[in-house]
């Protein structure tokens, strides 16, 4: 097989910073799997006025499981909704129950859940979320829809969604049930697939929602929304902080979703050949790539900059392909080979998710490995000698020796907890107080500070016996024995430079999720859509597998 990319190139900041959702992301994956497993969905409760608030529940059911969304609509003053993570009150709240939820679990739910952090609920339910609207959208479609006609679809494509939301707590939060209690259980044990369960049953919820309130308004003068327009709106988000240490704190689990994707690149770069039926796949993933830029709008000058090389990026690319037809031998390797020299890193990691997308027999059996063990990551081989350590750092942990962390610029920033939200944090450390609760991000600077206390001592001795006297440096050294098997565990820059940005690593981990339309609002976080196009539960054994997430205008 092809050598995949080594992690010196893939690991870096600006190429995570860079990655897109492929057929592999989980979104894609969890509803493949509801599909192919003949999930069905239906509504057992609406309990909504004519204001839009009340409660309603959501049941999926298949392969001998059943999950429920409960979902608490609230009438929220305008002046109150805040993406903010800081805020008290929402437009809407949700629970993902494991099972069914009796009466007195909705009672119960109904006191704990729209107080969400301030509140609890048990180990019965597996995800935390809430979500607002987005006002101006909100309004006009409602006002459209009670009139008796429909949104354009241009202004829907300008914002993408009705509600956003900003958080979807899992594993364990708040007393919800912890990660291993989907172990065994098929498809809801690949990583995050409840919450892209819960996200997904939400955005049910949002289009019932505005439906509903328009037909209060309208009576019968009101009409539901296109189907098409419908499928057009997905579910925002916004995401700071809080999301960017997992990154570094999963090295497994993130060696595991990386090699999945690299895997895969290398799959396809085998082909000898490109059939027709892919090459009209891959036209019309490259159609729809298009469209999907032209609706993508930020504000933010880096993003921006990105777009402008992706604009210029998918000119050179449809030329490209015009040009060879994918004719010859290997022609996903010369693809891959011209665009690694011709393209920005935004265009180049395009190109690797459209490549992907003609090719699911070959490559969808590697989502089943995107899981790890880490409890087993956690274990420290005591028996190696320090000459074979200093060789694993050699080999691996060479961009982490590379810095001098006495330099300000290159330890600028210090990642803490927030006490008022217990929310990742970043501070300057040479401007603000707090040093002194650093969380323990610094990779590269304890490598560097590893190296520098065993170049002290006696090659032979063994990594037990030196962590007697220095156990400070446990971490540093479990991470350096779990390169040999996860080697794209890390990230290969310095996490404490002035010039980091967080929203790499946030833009890294939400296009694992399946997620579109990065508009970051700072360095620090992002608004994204999530299942734009996606194909609601009444149709997901109608429309066809897979077809949602680069749609073409006739194909949407």
């Amino acid at each position: 097989m092809t050598d995949m990319r080594p992690p010196s190139q893939v690991m870096r900041l600006s190429r995570m910073g860079s990655a897109h959702q492929t057929r592999l992301s989980f979104m894609r994956v969890l509803l493949r799997g509801l599909r192919r497993g003949g999930w069905q969905v239906d509504c057992p409760l609406w309990q909504i006025d004519t204001q839009g608030v009340g409660r309603a529940v959501y049941r999926v059911r298949g392969q001998g499981q059943c999950y429920s969304l409960v979902a608490f609509a609230h009438d929220l003053p305008d002046e109150l909704r805040s993406d903010r993570v800081i805020a008290e009150a929402w437009d809407a709240t949700f629970v993902l129950v494991d099972g069914e939820p009796t009466a007195n679990d909705l009672n119960r739910l109904a006191r704990n859940v729209p107080l969400q952090e301030a509140g609890r609920v048990s180990d019965k339910e597996l995800v935390l979320s809430r979500a607002n609207r987005s006002a101006r959208l909100w309004n006009y479609v409602v006002d459209c829809l009670a009139s008796g006609h429909q949104p354009d679809a241009r202004q829907l494509a300008d914002v993408g969604y009705l509600m956003r939301t900003t958080a979807v707590y899992g594993s364990g939060k708040f007393g919800a049930a912890d990660r291993a209690a989907l172990s065994g259980r098929g498809l809801m044990d690949g990583p995050f697939r409840s919450e892209m369960l819960a996200v997904w049953l939400i955005r049910t919820f949002v289009c019932d929602l505005v439906e509903h309130v328009a037909v209060a308004k309208g009576g019968t003068t009101a009409v539901s929304l296109d189907r098409t327009l419908r499928r057009s709106l997905g579910i925002g988000n916004s995401t700071g902080l809080g999301m960017a240490p997992f990154l570094v704190n999963h090295p497994a689990l993130l060696n595991a979703w990386i090699t999945a994707r690299e895997t895969a690149l290398a799959r396809v770069l085998d082909l000898p050949l490109a059939s027709s039926d892919t090459r009209a796949a891959f036209a019309q993933a490259l159609a729809g790539a298009r469209v999907l830029h032209a609706n993508w709008q930020t504000d933010h000058p880096l993003q921006k900059e990105k777009l402008g090389d992706l604009e210029n990026d998918l000119r050179q690319l449809t030329d490209q392909v015009a040009s060879t037809g994918l004719a010859g031998t290997y022609p996903w390797r010369g693809l891959w080979q011209w665009a690694s020299k011709a393209l920005s890193e935004e265009g180049q990691e395009l190109v690797l998710s459209l490549m992907l997308e003609p090719h699911g027999p070959l490559v969808d059996d590697l989502a089943d490995e995107m899981a790890a063990d880490e409890l087993h990551s956690m274990r420290v081989d005591g028996t190696m000698a320090l000459d074979e350590l200093k060789a694993g750092i050699d080999a691996h942990f060479g961009w982490a020796l590379t810095p001098d962390y006495t330099d300000e610029t290159a330890s600028a920033l210090f990642w803490y907890v927030s006490k008022a939200k217990l929310e990742p944090r970043l501070g300057q450390r040479y401007q603000e107080p707090g040093a002194h609760l650093e969380q323990p991000l610094d990779i590269g600077r304890s490598i560097a500070s590893l190296v520098d206390e065993i170049s002290k001592q006696p090659p032979h001795l063994t990594v037990a016996e030196f962590l007697q006297s220095h156990p400070q440096h446990r971490r540093a050294v479990r991470r350096i024995q779990l390169a040999r098997t996860a080697p794209y565990g890390e990230i290969q820059d310095n996490l404490l430079a002035a010039d980091t940005l967080p929203i790499d690593m946030l833009r890294c981990k939400l296009a694992f999720f399946g997620a579109t339309r990065f508009d970051p609002r700072s360095d620090r976080w992002v608004r994204i859509t999530m299942y734009q196009n996606a194909p609601f539960p009444d149709e997901l054994h109608a429309l066809p597998e897979d077809a949602w997430s680069l749609p073409v205008p006739d194909a949407a």
